[in-house]
């Protein structure tokens, strides 16, 4: 029940996961096509041409980060670790163990055992709803192809003193490096006390109580660190071959900068000058570490929301330096301000936009950057129009693709 939730596609031969996967990206072009002809935009058949999908080089267990959550189980245990199945609607949710499921890997199930094993014998109860107490919440594994292996642990202090925080920590770090979770070898092993559902390093520190503050991947030939909160594409093979497509797609040359938006540890490198804007400080901290372990001196990065930091920065640009624009944003899609500063700015005639869901709120950004000029909303540039796309299946065994669209101007 569980793989049928979260990984819907397992039980297809993957040719097949493929083909499912372009008849949906194919889907969602011709929604746009649609949403482009109404707005009255000149648009042909599918708005842009749409290739295969690119496979993933690595199609079981490829996942480089899992998240599981502290929830009653089938059993009614409270202490159980794993993922959600059900719906709130129908009052069903249980937490089911990941260890069937076959794009999670087997260090990262081990991790999250260890973990269950080391919460059931704890005194302190799981933080299941916060108005009701408890403490023990998610576990985060991240790990790479070097062998290394991340834990994040998230706590919700209630109304422990430091004394009983302290002796939890202790608690947890005998457990992992003296215990029975020694099996695990943890390069890193992370807590955080944490009262809301997610809290940044900047609103709760995270505590590093085993091991080195950071694990490390290589990707291209290139070194990254990567710290607790840093995003990381989840698949890195797949990663590899995606950033690989984009630094094609950009063409650059000695006289264009890229602008990565939303960077993260900062993957997308060539040869030409890079602005980088991301939001998590820790990323940019990684990125700036991992640009000058890497002997890259062409990058500067700012720390921010994009939609802060983008608009100023555009706004002193020149129009005779051009650019050329990469965004990755969340499922949340640009901000509005984002999109309304890259479609006013004149250095901008390629934008590549990376999305996780072009359904979703990434749909209203295509819109956007597409629709005839808008006095009323400030798009008042030169429309882009969608010329290429390309899915990548980062996500075997799930209904989910990325899709890369090219937009030009």
């Amino acid at each position: 029940r569980l793989a049928n939730a979260v990984t819907p596609l397992w039980r297809l031969p993957y040719q097949e996961q493929l083909q499912v996967k372009y008849e949906s990206q194919r889907q969602h072009l011709q929604t746009l096509t649609s949403r482009l002809e109404e707005l009255g935009t000149d648009v042909k058949k599918l708005c842009c041409p749409l290739r295969p999908v690119v496979p993933s080089p690595i199609v079981n267990g490829y996942r480089n980060k899992s998240t599981f959550s502290v929830n009653q189980g089938p059993d009614g245990n409270p202490k159980t670790v794993g993922l959600y199945v059900g719906t709130g609607r129908a009052r069903n949710i249980v937490c089911v163990r990941a260890n069937h499921l076959e794009n999670i890997p087997s260090k990262h199930k081990q991790v999250a055992q260890c973990y269950e094993e080391f919460i059931r014998c704890s005194p302190l109860d799981p933080c299941i709803l916060f108005s009701e107490g408890g403490h023990w919440r998610e576990l985060v594994v991240r790990t790479s192809s070097r062998g290394h292996a991340m834990a994040i642990v998230t706590f919700h202090p209630q109304e422990l003193g430091q004394e009983a925080l302290a002796a939890q920590k202790a608690a947890l770090k005998e457990f992992f490096t003296r215990g029975p979770g020694t099996v695990c070898a943890l390069t890193s092993l992370y807590f955080q006390e944490s009262t809301m559902t997610r809290c940044s390093h900047e609103q709760s520190p995270f505590q590093l109580l085993h091991g080195q503050p950071h694990i490390f991947e290589e990707m291209l030939g290139l070194r990254f660190r990567i710290s607790p909160d840093a995003f990381f594409q989840v698949n890195t093979g797949g990663a590899e071959v995606l950033y690989q497509a984009v630094g094609e797609l950009s063409q650059l040359d000695g006289y264009t900068t890229l602008l990565d938006i939303c960077c993260g540890t900062g993957e997308q490198w060539p040869p030409s000058k890079i602005i980088g804007i991301e939001m998590v400080e820790k990323a940019i901290e990684d990125a700036r570490w991992n640009a000058a372990f890497n002997g890259i001196s062409n990058c500067e990065f700012h720390s921010g929301k994009a939609e802060a930091v983008l608009p100023q920065l555009l706004a002193s640009w020149e129009a005779a330096q051009p650019l050329v624009a990469v965004v990755n944003p969340s499922r949340a899609g640009l901000h509005h301000r984002v999109v309304r500063a890259i479609r006013n700015c004149r250095s901008i005639q390629k934008l590549i936009y990376i999305s996780c869901k072009p359904e979703g709120e990434a749909m209203r950004n295509f819109l956007e950057l597409c629709c005839p000029p808008d006095p009323g909303k400030k798009l008042e540039g030169k429309p882009f129009a969608p010329t290429l796309a390309v899915p990548f299946d980062l996500f075997p065994h799930t209904v989910h693709c990325e899709l890369v669209l090219l937009f030009t101007r």
